[in-house]
């Protein structure tokens, strides 16, 4: 956690005519992504691309530990004011340039630096970037920062080529420069974007395709049955409620993992003039609003059992789940009165929602619950790049939205709900809340971290900017001719062993 026009067959076959399917792999996306820049991207099918074209410091392994990438090592100061990292040797980017310590100092402060980056509420804490050697790399920070490692196994890690970011300027996700198994060869917006092998890749042994093309479908039912005519090859978000008929055909098999995200709906309590809306001012009205909410229901009816609903940034499987804080039961008549209370018993609310099935009928639930508690919502559809850009303007007063989750708890929450973080786009603050968050970054202790993430939690739950509804578990679809795919909790399809059989 982030939609595109149905994409006909026809245009599929067209951009893969004369194909050799041994050699391409067409993978299907829910929605067309922002920017390709790792500085500036917000979706997570953006993160799918960059997956390919961007190779990190540390990657994440499917069992959710982290793992060697374009380092080989690392190791953190007695003091946690510094850590060090060992570089792989040979390794070279797209243009052909060497990936060096120099070529990890330029990115990561251009990630910190750059107008309009995401990545600087994720490394913020990092006060300098030293090139100890060629191939050694120190990053001194301003306080202690135990999710440091963790946020390189995302766009925060990824390693821009110098020269090319530099004589690209603003226009660098036109072209992005990388060094992962694939470069970038085209983009054709709500179209397609389409990367080749890159063969002086470290690890090109365990890529086995020339050409990988994203296609952009928003529609559930339009991937599946792509994938299904063997026009498609993978396909992300299997809507649960084709998996059990996936199962049992042969033409394609499934994979499956619990994600460290949720889906949630986001309110303005301020950012800018949206905000002054009874939901935005008034905390009471937030609270009804969730006693009107039946996050099971939703779950069962939306989603066939196969999700599990949430009122946390945690989903029940994480260390970091707060267990004294359950979800909340349906009580409609007790959201009546705390609405009569604070003066609102007939309160109205715009919700953005993507233009995607999957959250349509979620949507649609949503506004027949509130609707008994005296809720009124007006649901308006939009495009998600463009409900984002509104978002981050302040041009909306709740949205229905996803986050995708990071391994580390503190990218469930920092970047999001911390006062002045980008993606704050609620603007919600509260210092109480970032003490702790501050607090538990300063951390490696495991028990101290989970009692402050615990304390925090509970006074996001008592203010409310989110209303959390439920936790993904990822869902795949792929050609029955394909083998070797791994999911990993981050949702992110990786390519590294992936081939048609035979």
């Amino acid at each position: 956690m982030r939609v595109s026009p149905v994409f006909p067959a026809a245009i599929i076959l067209a951009v893969m005519a004369g194909a050799a399917a041994a050699q391409n792999v067409r993978i299907a996306l829910q929605d067309d992504p922002d920017t390709l820049d790792p500085a500036k991207n917000w979706t997570f099918v953006g993160r799918h691309v960059l997956a390919s074209l961007c190779d990190k410091l540390v990657e994440l392994a499917p069992d959710g530990s982290i793992v060697p990438q374009l380092a080989t090592a690392w190791t953190t100061a007695e003091d946690g004011r510094s850590v060090t990292f060992k570089l792989r040797p040979g390794v070279k980017f797209h243009d052909g340039e060497p990936l060096d310590a120099a070529a990890v100092k330029y990115s990561i402060e251009r990630a910190l630096t750059l107008p309009g980056s995401r990545r600087k509420s994720e490394i913020g804490v990092v006060s300098g970037v030293e090139a100890v050697d060629p191939l050694t790399v120190r990053f001194d920070l301003s306080a202690p920062f135990s999710p440091l490692v963790a946020q390189f196994t995302d766009r925060a890690g990824m390693i821009v080529a110098p020269k090319a970011a530099q004589e690209a300027g603003d226009k660098f996700d036109q072209h992005p420069v990388c060094a992962g198994p694939y470069k970038f060869v085209e983009r054709v917006p709500q179209d397609r974007i389409v990367l080749d092998r890159f063969a002086d890749y470290w690890d090109a042994a365990h890529y086995h395709f020339d050409k990988v093309t994203f296609l952009p479908i928003s529609d559930a039912s339009v991937r599946y049955a792509n994938l299904l005519a063997g026009q498609i090859d993978i396909i992300e978000r299997l809507a649960p409620t084709d998996l059990a008929l996936a199962k049992q055909d042969s033409r394609v098999t499934t994979a499956a993992i619990t994600g460290l995200g949720y889906q949630d709906i986001t309110f303005n309590v301020g950012n800018g003039a949206a905000a002054d809306n009874p939901f935005g001012k008034d905390k009471r009205v937030r609270e009804a609003f969730e006693l009107a909410l039946d996050r099971n229901a939703i779950n069962e009816v939306a989603f066939a059992g196969q999700f599990t609903a949430g009122n946390q940034p945690f989903p029940p499987g994480s260390p970091f789940h707060a267990a004294a804080l359950p979800l909340p039961a349906r009580d409609v008549a007790r959201a009546k009165a705390l609405l009569a209370e604070a003066g609102q018993p007939h309160p109205k609310l715009k919700l953005l929602v993507p233009t995607n099935n999957e959250l349509r009928p979620v949507a649609q639930m949503v506004q027949a619950m509130e609707k008994e508690a005296g809720i009124e919502i007006e649901l308006q559809s939009i495009e998600l790049i463009t409900m984002l850009a509104e978002a981050r303007d302040g041009k909306f007063q709740a949205d229905l939205i996803g986050w995708s989750g990071r391994v580390d708890p503190d990218g469930n929450l920092y970047a999001l709900l911390s006062c002045k973080a980008a993606g704050n786009d609620g603007h919600y603050c509260n210092p109480a809340f970032d003490k702790l968050l501050d607090e538990a970054r300063a951390t490696t202790d495991l028990t101290r971290r989970k009692a402050l993430y615990a304390e925090a939690t509970k006074l996001l739950l008592d203010d409310r900017p989110m209303i959390y509804l439920y936790h993904q578990n990822w869902l795949y679809g792929l050609s029955a001719k394909l083998t070797g795919f791994a999911p990993v909790p981050d949702g992110l399809i990786r390519l590294r062993d992936v081939k048609f059989k035979g």
